[in-house]
């Protein structure tokens, strides 16, 4: 039996044309990825090109649902997000992209395996909430919304909310045993 899927889309705005962005791996030698993100202006023309370049780039990155502004070498509160593709998805709220994003509630933690497109060898157990409260504001816009989910889009949330803190999965992992090397490579 085939597991029901919930389908709450946000509304995006309508978004210029995405460039295609180099995606950085760790270790970073401009220490980008490691480095917290600041906050933005949702409304500035340079996030607005940003949020259609993450986009972009996330669509054409196989077994990708997620990228955060850090990951292409910009310092910003911004990532986008799909897991509508993804076999573990139950709420999906389609592609999207938040920014200056903040977590307003977790609960019902549990263990699950991660990858990531900056450390392409390996995937690792990370220990995330699996229901979340996240708030955020739409480019362009501007305006304020606030995604409820759970399960896989909680856990894909949760990562990218790390990367804006520069944080990867490896720094979340319990220890040398729960980090492996990645099978299919992206």
């Amino acid at each position: 039996m085939e597991s029901q899927r919930s389908v709450l889309p946000l509304p995006q705005p309508d978004l210029p044309v995405g460039r295609v962005l180099p995606v950085l791996t760790a270790p970073d030698p401009g220490r980008v990825l490691d480095a917290p993100c600041p906050e933005v202006d949702p409304t500035d023309p340079a996030v607005v090109q940003l949020a259609a370049d993450l986009a972009a780039t996330m669509r054409v990155s196989p077994g990708c649902v997620g990228l955060a502004a850090n990951q292409v070498g910009i310092g910003a509160r911004v990532f986008s997000l799909d897991v509508s593709r993804h076999p573990k998805t139950r709420t999906t709220h389609g592609c999207f992209v938040l920014v200056n994003p903040v977590l307003v509630e977790a609960s019902r933690k549990e263990r699950g395996r991660e990858g990531c497109m900056s450390v392409p060898d390996f995937t690792g157990d990370v220990r995330r909430a699996t229901r979340l409260v996240v708030t955020g504001r739409l480019p362009g816009s501007g305006e304020e919304v606030t995604l409820a989910t759970d399960a896989f889009e909680a856990r894909a949330l949760q990562h990218e909310l790390d990367h804006l803190d520069g944080l990867l999965f490896l720094d979340r992992v319990a220890g040398a045993h729960a980090i492996h090397p990645r099978t299919t490579y992206l």
